[in-house]
């Protein structure tokens, strides 16, 4: 299999056995976007956060017989005071060795049903301003890419740190 090669799959909700994949794709993510040490979740916090009891978190995969789990979709359901209900995109990740195979559009499509399907006015996501990759994917699907808005984040050390005693 080369990079780019057809491959067949189909993309459909993910299960809690699909977690360890997940996982491990994340972490290829985080590779690829130069912050490998930066991933905390666990196959157990995944699990429980996305399969729980109140799960945090929806997924879909991307799934070849042949090869097992080629891509993930993971999102959530937010809340924006000038949009309303909004579905929040926080990673959308092929493989690697399967990228360029058609696996991210019909992933991303499947978002665009689902979101089509439920009260939401917008599908949010980010993209690093260097991910030339992933902005022309964007682009193909004529999306909005704004490059105004600076994201702010406190990492837990940082609540914890700041938080009232």
């Amino acid at each position: 299999m080369n990079k780019g090669d057809t491959v067949d799959f189909l993309v459909r909700p993910a299960r809690p056995d699909d977690v360890p994949s997940m996982l491990m794709l994340v972490k290829e993510l985080a590779e690829y976007e130069k912050e490998p040490l930066e991933v905390v979740a666990t196959e157990e916090s995944m699990l429980e956060d996305g399969f729980g009891d109140d799960p945090v978190y929806e997924a879909l995969v991307a799934e070849s017989t042949e090869f097992g789990v080629l891509g993930i979709c993971i999102f959530y359901e937010a809340y924006s005071t000038w949009r309303g209900r909004i579905l929040y995109l926080d990673d959308l990740v092929v493989s690697e060795r399967f990228r360029g195979s058609g696996i991210g559009m019909k992933l991303f499509q499947q978002l665009i049903n689902i979101a089509n399907e439920r009260p939401v006015n917008q599908i949010r996501w980010q993209v690093l301003d260097w991910n030339e990759p992933a902005i022309n994917f964007y682009k193909k699907l004529s999306a909005e890419l704004d490059p105004t808005w600076i994201n702010g984040k406190l990492r837990r050390e940082q609540i914890e740190k700041l938080a009232s005693k």
